[in-house]
C-alpha cells in the first residue's frame, strides 16, 4: 500500500444541542478569556446571543470580532489579530460559515506574533504554535472545522491558501440545530460545495489519495445525496440537516488529506472577479469539469455515482460516469441554483481572463485526474456559459 498521511481535528463533537457545551469546552480547552470570531449576518440570527450566554454562564469572558466578510481579505484578518492582541485573549472560537472559521484559524497563529500572513501562504509554510482553537460551523458546506486550509483574498481578486496541519482546531463542535435557519439558496450552494469536496477528494490525482479519504468521501455522498433536496426545501427537517452537517464534515476530512482539483481551480476566479459565493461558483462549473475529466478518467466517477444516486447502479463504466455528471447538473437545478455563467452577468468576452487566472491555481490543478491546459479551461467556461 502506498504510504500516506491523514490529519484531522483532535476532537469532533457532533449532535443537536452541542452548542450548550461550548462554555465548558472553552474553559477546559482555552481558559477564561476568548475571542469569538463571526460575521455581521450571524449577529442577526440569535445564535451569537446563545453562544455568549453559554460562555458567560461558565465564567468565560468574550472579546467579540464580528467583521468577517465572505472570502475574507487580508485587512479583516489583521484587524482581528490586532484586537485579539489588545485583549490578551487566551484562545479563539470561530462560529459561523467557512469564512469565519478560516479567519479564526489564522488569527490563532498570527496573534502570537511569530509569523506573518504573507509568509504563511502555501503548503506547510505555517509552522505554529497557535492559541487554543474551537470551531463551530453553522453551514453544511466548507468542512473548514476539519481542514488544515484557510483561504484569503489578496489584492482585489486573487485568492491564496494557507495549508498546514497547525491550523486544525482542538475541537470541532457540530450542532445541526445551528443550520436550521439557513435560507434555501445558502443551503443549496453550501450543500453542492460539500459534495464537490467528496467527489474531488475521491478522484484526486494527489499522491496522498488514500483509503481513509475515499471511504469518507463515499459516506459523505451517501448522506448528502439522500438529504440535500430535503434540507433545501424543508428547512426545519433536523434529520436532513444532520445528514448534511455530518456529510460536509466527512467530505472536509476527505479533501483535507486528498486535495481538490480543477472544479475549485476554475471556481476561484469566479469568486475573485465577480464575488460569486464559493459554493455557487463550484456548482456552476462542476458538471462541465467532470464531463471533461470523465472523457479520459471515468472510473472514479463511475464508482462514486451509486453512493450519491442509488438509481445509477444499473449503469456501468463510462455510461454510469456520464449519468453521474448529468444527475449532478439536475440536482443543482432542483436546488434552485443558477445554471450558467450568463445568469451571473459574466461577460462572454471575460472568459479568456477567467481561464488565464485559473491556470494560477497550480496547487489544485496538479490534483486533477486529467491535465487541464488554458485552452481546456476556456472550453469548460464556454460550456458553462
Amino acid at each position: 500500500m502506498t504510504p500516506f498521511v491523514f490529519n484531522t481535528s483532535k476532537s469532533i463533537q457532533f449532535g443537536a444541542g452541542q452548542l450548550n457545551k461550548l462554555g465548558e469546552l472553552a474553559r477546559a480547552q482555552i481558559g477564561t478569556r476568548v475571542m469569538l470570531i463571526t460575521d455581521p449576518g450571524m449577529m442577526r440570527t440569535g445564535i451569537i446571543e446563545r453562544a455568549l450566554s453559554v460562555l458567560e454562564a461558565s465564567g468565560v469572558s468574550v472579546e467579540m470580532f464580528s467583521d468577517v466578510q465572505a472570502d475574507p481579505p487580508e485587512d479583516v484578518i489583521l484587524a482581528a489579530v490586532d484586537q485579539a492582541k489588545a485583549a490578551s485573549v487566551e484562545g479563539i472560537i470561530g462560529l459561523g460559515g467557512g469564512s469565519s472559521l478560516d479567519v479564526a484559524k489564522l488569527v490563532s497563529v498570527l496573534v502570537l506574533g511569530r509569523e506573518t500572513l504573507k509568509t504563511m501562504y502555501g503548503v506547510g509554510k505555517a509552522k505554529g504554535p497557535r492559541l487554543p482553537l474551537i470551531l463551530v460551523p453553522t453551514t453544511a458546506g466548507t468542512g473548514s472545522e476539519v481542514t488544515p486550509i484557510s483561504i484569503v483574498t489578496t489584492g482585489t481578486n486573487e485568492k491564496m491558501g494557507v495549508v498546514s496541519p497547525v491550523i486544525l482546531p482542538d475541537v470541532a463542535l457540530l450542532d445541526p440545530e445551528l443550520t436550521l435557519g439557513l435560507p434555501p439558496h445558502i443551503t443549496a450552494a453550501t450543500g453542492i460545495d460539500a459534495m464537490v469536496h467528496a467527489i474531488e477528494a475521491y478522484a484526486s490525482a494527489s499522491a496522498n489519495n488514500n483509503p481513509l479519504s475515499r471511504m469518507l468521501a463515499k459516506q459523505a455522498l451517501t448522506l448528502m445525496g439522500r438529504s440535500v433536496l430535503k434540507a433545501v426545501h424543508e428547512r426545519s427537517d433536523i434529520a436532513a440537516r444532520s445528514d448534511m452537517l455530518l456529510g460536509s464534515m466527512l467530505a472536509g476530512q476527505a479533501f483535507a488529506n486528498s486535495p481538490v482539483a480543477a472544479v475549485h481551480a476554475l471556481a476561484y476566479p469566479l469568486g475573485g472577479h465577480f464575488h460569486i459565493p464559493h459554493g455557487l461558483s463550484n456548482a456552476l462549473v462542476l458538471p462541465h469539469v467532470l464531463r471533461f475529466n470523465a472523457a479520459t478518467a471515468p472510473q472514479a466517477y463511475a464508482e462514486l455515482a451509486p453512493y450519491a444516486f442509488p438509481e445509477l447502479e444499473k449503469y456501468q463504466g463510462q455510461e454510469r460516469a456520464a449519468a453521474f455528471c448529468d444527475r449532478l447538473a439536475e440536482l443543482s437545478a432542483a436546488c434552485g441554483l443558477q445554471q450558467n455563467l450568463r445568469a451571473m452577468n459574466i461577460p462572454e468576452d471575460f472568459l479568456p481572463r477567467l481561464a488565464s487566472d485559473a491556470m494560477n491555481q497550480t496547487r489544485l490543478l496538479v490534483n486533477n485526474p486529467r491535465e487541464v491546459t488554458e485552452a481546456d479551461a476556456l472550453a469548460i467556461y464556454r460550456a458553462a456559459y
